[in-house]
């Protein structure tokens, strides 16, 4: 049994490196966690037979391939796969930059509203509420990135910051004109339900 962990574990990731494609990559199309693809990639668990079945029409192959050793690749495979790698890494770190610089973009704005104000005033006034709605808009900027190039699963859990981020700055706002309606923060229980509901649906599909 460890001899066809090893060899189904081998072969995966030969597939999955020629494809040029990562872990999270293959496991979203599998409907899978990266998790799961990383166990099976180190040999400490196998995919039942019908991921098995998906994992040899993804990449064309038959399942009898994966569980078979001896498939060698010549040197120009071996040197392309190192090439892929290292391209993939550092695509990803350009992306994590990027979205990095996106979010700092949003807090130099809301600096760029409160610095004037502050030097301008010794009067007591809500510019500081700059940073409280830079939050919820950090949310949405890491959204909209994470959509495009991460793991969507990850967007449940940053709309869920979103959501109650966004309640919080309301509410500070609220407060500054001498009102502490709390009550604003049940709008978010049924807002976190039908997040939480979509979440389970999205992993199903």
């Amino acid at each position: 049994m460890e001899d066809i962990k090893s060899i189904i574990a081998e072969n995966i990731v030969r597939l999955r490196h020629r494809s040029g494609m990562t872990q999270i990559g293959l496991a979203e199309k599998l409907n899978y966690s990266d998790k799961a693809v990383s166990k099976w990639e180190r040999g400490e668990s196998v995919p039942d037979i019908s991921v098995l079945k998906n994992i040899a029409d993804l990449f064309g192959v038959t399942v009898d391939y994966l569980i078979e050793s001896g498939h060698e690749d010549d040197a120009d495979d071996a040197i392309e796969v190192v090439v892929d790698e290292a391209a993939i890494k550092k695509k990803k770190r350009s992306r994590a930059m990027i979205t990095g610089m996106s979010v700092l973009l949003v807090w130099l704005v809301a600096s760029v509203i409160f610095v004037p104000i502050d030097i301008a005033t010794t009067e007591a006034v809500a510019h500081w509420l700059a940073y409280a709605y830079a939050v919820p808009a950090s949310m949405l900027v890491w959204l909209i990135f994470n959509s495009i190039w991460f793991n969507r699963r990850r967007n449940y859990l940053i709309i869920s910051l979103m959501v109650w981020t966004l309640l919080a700055a309301i509410h500070l706002s609220v407060l500054v004109g001498g009102y502490n309606v709390w009550q604003i923060y049940l709008l978010g229980i049924p807002g976190q339900l039908i997040i939480s509901l979509w979440s389970v649906i999205g992993k199903k599909i």
